[in-house]
């Protein structure tokens, strides 16, 4: 075309735009800008919504300055667009005040607000949207009230969700609009209400194709595996075709239960109906369902016969590898997707610091490369990676690194403390963590079984008796939580250690299952340091009455007889594992000297 309008340029950038070529839209506005043709308040709002999608932030901030300039601000498209535009940044403020400034604010508008706040975990301010709609005298369209009962089902607020529930019905939105019908369905699930889901489904005057599987997706995403495959084979009955969310769910059940046999058979269906090559996401949940079953051959296979290698794809053999225990693997992964410009992120930074972490490769240079790794990538901040990191740098005895990591930490959660309080209790600061436990206390965050078993540890490692009694009481009595094996084990250690062996042996007998071998094992450890030999020869007679094929078990209890001079059974003890050929396991040491191992 040897002459071109503003007309043409608009159209050409929009083009461009739609068709995801936002590099060279953003060519053509500004070959548009040079030859001094005036911008149009469609080529604005082209211009910014390619911005904000393509994540060209900085030129959008351009753009928005140009739209002033030119007077363009009271411009209600330019100005949803620029709402839109911040939303994306995640400048949730800005976008407000910019929503506050339109001369008029239709349905459109409103519907943007709303999807642009949920996407960024504002729940609260979602549902206030709604009220100043309805005062505003716009009432909420089937768009709207997706956008609402989604709000409801991520912040699991039962009651306003139920109030929406009938005003959609008092609306006729339910009939009428699968969509939202759909969103009540996934309301229920997240709420933990089948029965209603179940109801919600019933009502849908056509069950299309979307309602089966969001309520096949919600029985499998529960566990409910017979209910799923019944739905699921009604709908194979009826001729809808099953759809990607669907076989994610049933993968994901088969990762949670380890249950290869019923992942191999969604694996095969899928491949019947070509699922299996199309679709980035069932080759990522094959991966990994492989992978949390244990055949690690099987997620490579899936791996390499993947069209392209995604970020995804690449998370899940990584996180497979690691759940396998082979963390060499898992580092070169890590190298691979970095030199090939596949590119990395927080869950590929966080789960090699796992791999890292309980590696023999662990150590101080290994922890900052990755550490530069996540502020190069910007991922310095993320809770997972920032666990990763005091973790790997705690476990190198490095814990003032680990503390710097924490301290960064612009708001903490229960993780992020639990990681740092294992950190001092690896090291044998255990004050330290009842301190932090204190400190996480009165900042409102509720402590979970981790975290009560970190602090527990560490005070056995400390020999603090009475703040682990404190805290294994205050675990149970103000909190409800069961301490399960660990905290008993810990908890018997350190009485043990102390030399109050009655009380460590009334509380074995209280732990689950009358106690385990570690717990027994630990029992008589501190019974022939204490030189207590009634107890100690009733642990032994416990550790061998379990007959267990541990060879460090049997050299204990014959020790044990040996040190209190019944020479004879601990002959019998060792002949005994000799006879079940009970093999030693040899053990191995890993230090690091000046950078060198």
């Amino acid at each position: 075309m040897s002459t071109r309008d503003s007309i043409t340029y608009n159209l050409l950038i929009s083009g461009h735009g739609r068709y995801e070529n936002p590099k060279r839209a953003l060519y053509l506005y500004k070959e548009m800008v040079s030859q001094g043709m005036k911008e149009t308040g469609p080529t604005f709002s082209s211009v910014v919504t390619i911005c904000g999608s393509g994540d060209f932030y900085r030129e959008g901030i351009q753009v928005h300055c140009r739209v002033i300039s030119l007077g363009f601000g009271m411009n209600l498209f330019i100005g949803s667009s620029l709402v839109n535009f911040y939303l994306h940044m995640g400048l949730d403020d800005v976008a407000l005040k910019l929503f506050d400034q339109l001369p008029e604010r239709n349905l459109a508008v409103w519907n943007l607000m709303l999807n642009g706040f949920l996407e960024l975990g504002k729940i609260e301010e979602v549902l206030g949207f709604h009220g100043q709609m309805e005062w505003e005298g716009l009432k909420p369209n089937g768009l709207s009230f997706c956008y609402l009962i989604r709000a409801c089902s991520n912040g699991r607020f039962v009651d306003e969700g139920k109030q929406l529930h009938c005003y959609v019905i008092k609306a006729g939105w339910v009939e009428c609009n699968v969509f939202v019908a759909n969103a009540l369905v996934d309301f229920y699930s997240a709420c933990g209400n089948f029965i209603d889901a179940r109801k919600v489904f019933s009502l849908v005057p056509v069950a299309d194709v979307i309602s089966w599987n969001s309520i096949i997706s919600v029985y499998a995403e529960n566990d409910l595996l017979c209910d799923a495959l019944e739905l699921f084979s009604r709908m194979h009955f009826w001729e809808k075709k099953p759809s990607i969310r669907s076989f994610l769910a049933f993968l994901n059940l088969s990762s949670r239960r380890g249950d290869i046999l019923f992942g191999r058979q969604i694996h095969c269906f899928v491949t019947k109906i070509g699922f299996d090559s199309g679709s980035v996401h069932i080759q990522s949940a094959l991966i990994d369902m492989y992978g949390k079953c244990g055949d690690i051959e099987s997620s490579l296979s899936v791996y390499e016969g993947a069209c392209k290698r995604t970020l995804e794809c690449c998370n899940s053999l990584i996180t497979s590898l690691l759940h396998c225990g082979i963390t060499e693997d898992v580092f070169e992964m890590f190298g691979l997707m970095v030199e090939e410009g596949i590119g990395i992120d927080e869950v590929a930074l966080s789960t090699t610091l796992k791999a890292l972490s309980v590696s023999t490769w662990v150590s101080l240079d290994s922890c900052r490369l990755l550490h530069c790794c996540a502020i190069k990538s910007g991922y310095e901040s993320d809770i997972a990676v920032s666990c990763s990191l005091i973790d790997g740098y705690s476990r190198c005895g490095h814990l003032e690194l680990s503390c710097l990591v924490f301290e960064a930490l612009p708001s903490p959660n229960v993780f992020c403390f639990a990681s740092i309080i294992n950190g001092y209790a690896r090291n044998g600061m255990g004050r330290e963590g009842v301190s932090l436990l204190e400190a996480m206390i009165q900042k409102g965050l509720i402590p979970d079984k981790v975290t009560f078993l970190c602090v527990l540890s560490g005070c056995n490692h400390a020999g603090l008796v009475e703040e682990g009694k404190m805290v294994f009481n205050l675990m149970k009595s103000f909190y409800g939580i069961w301490p399960d094996r660990q905290h008993f084990s810990c908890m018997i250690d350190l009485l043990g250690r102390s030399g109050l062996l009655g009380e460590a042996e009334e509380l074995l007998q209280q732990a689950p299952g009358g106690g385990d071998s570690v717990m027994w094992s630990s029992l008589l450890q501190s019974c022939r340091l204490h030189k207590n030999e009634i107890v100690g020869k009733r642990a032994a007679k416990v550790l061998m009455e379990l007959g267990l094929e541990d060879f460090a078990i049997y050299l204990q209890v014959s020790n044990f007889y040996s040190e209190v001079g019944e020479f004879e059974a601990s002959l019998q003890i060792r002949e005994i594992a000799m006879a079940r050929k009970v093999m030693r396991e040899i053990g191995h040491s890993f230090i690091e000297v000046k950078g060198y191992s």
